[in-house]
């Protein structure tokens, strides 16, 4: 598939027309408060859906309440696998990679700022991360699990974004297109499939061929289950590149919202970790896996962990030959990997359980495997264009 600007524009038109009309009806019957409330109860798969849901949002959740039929589920469970041998480097990647990432692209921080969540970023990255690690678990799509559920609602919250900033007229579409279109969303089903592939490979993550193919083969399910137009999706890592430089090259740039967002993400990270001797790392990674021109923009602080993050992946080296030679090696890691996860999520929580609901109020003050073998050394696709920051 190739993207060219013509076809990137006709993208920028385009939202969800399935989501979109379900939120507008809601707001249409006044009917948004009893959604939200009786939504909470809504959070695993297969479950009896409460009574008194509104007939467009029970309609909407019994069509949207299963997979793609095209689904491979032997390439999902190697992306699940992937996804176990590699989650402390993953969680690393989509923290001081993937959000910054959004951060750069100027229209997608000012839809960011002009959401309550700009507020708690830490609820932003919470809900991120739970997202994923929901999708990882073995039994996401079966009954009891709790990705169906919490997809279905991330694609309603975009739809009510979209529906407020139509409604408040508040949003440029000419100039910025509409709000959470269909080039957004693949662009950030890029941000968190390839750009985090890139950045193990950046860290020094040995991947095989196969294990990268299937994590982006995953983020592609949950491109669809979010409403992306399955004819306009990337299929392979190569043209996943191609729309990633093109997507990158047309929109990139500094804004006043991008670098706040980032300040906060900074200072959200170096709160959780202990002391603040290690504070400047958190800055050191985000310049390293985005590079120093995209870290300008952001306003990333300069520090004397510059240099020392780039020893990085002679370290990870090291700790994967630990795991490689050693089962109680390999074990001590694996175990480590998932209790870096779960106190991530627990400090960015504060123990809370996360929900998702369709905000009835924006901002007005806006102004816009351990099974994957080591054999191999997966690289990453040459890029299609010059990037800056690369």
């Amino acid at each position: 598939m190739r993207y060219t600007e013509s076809s990137l524009n006709t993208l920028r038109r385009t939202g969800d027309e399935l989501a979109d009309a379900t939120v507008a009806t809601l707001f249409e019957r006044g009917e948004v408060g009893k959604f939200n409330t009786l939504m909470r109860y809504v959070s695993t798969a297969g479950a009896p859906l409460p009574d008194g849901l509104p007939d467009v949002a029970r309609e909407y959740l019994e069509v949207t309440g299963a997979p793609p039929a095209w689904v491979d589920w032997g390439e999902m469970e190697r992306a699940r696998l992937f996804f176990i041998d590699n989650n402390v480097h993953i969680s690393t990647a989509l923290s001081f990679a993937s959000m910054p990432a959004c951060y750069v692209v100027p229209h997608v921080a000012k839809l960011l700022s002009a959401t309550h969540g700009l507020d708690y970023p830490s609820k932003r990255m919470a809900e991120t991360g739970q997202f994923t690690v929901h999708l990882m678990q073995p039994d996401a799509f079966e009954a009891g699990g709790r990705f169906i559920p919490a997809a279905q609602k991330v694609r309603l919250l975009h739809a009510s974004i979209r529906h407020h900033l139509r409604r408040e007229e508040r949003w440029d579409t000419t100039a910025l297109g509409t709000p959470i279109c269909q080039e957004d969303m693949i662009g950030g089903q890029m941000f968190f499939s390839m750009l985090v592939l890139d950045s193990l490979h950046r860290l020094g993550i040995h991947m095989s061929e196969e294990g990268a193919r299937a994590y982006y083969y995953a983020w592609r399910v949950v491109g669809a289950m979010l409403g992306v137009d399955q004819d306009a999706v990337p299929r392979t890592l190569d043209e996943a590149r191609g729309f990633l430089d093109l997507y990158m090259l047309r929109h990139m740039g500094p804004s006043p919202e991008g670098a706040h967002l980032t300040r906060q993400l900074i200072d959200l990270y170096e709160e959780v970790v202990p002391g603040t001797f290690f504070d400047p790392v958190v800055s050191a990674l985000i310049r390293h896996l985005v590079g120093d021109t995209c870290g300008d923009w952001l306003g990333v602080p300069r520090t004397s962990w510059d240099t020392v993050v780039k020893a990085v992946p002679h370290l990870i080296g090291v700790l994967e030959t630990v795991e490689d030679r050693s089962p109680l090696g390999a074990w001590a890691l694996d175990r480590l990997g998932h209790l870096t996860t779960v106190l991530e999520l627990s400090s960015l929580t504060r123990g809370r359980v996360m929900h998702y609901a369709i905000p009835e109020h924006l901002k007005k003050d806006y102004d816009v495997s351990s099974s994957v073998p080591r054999t191999e050394r997966w690289v990453p696709p040459a890029a299609t264009v010059p990037r800056a920051g690369a």
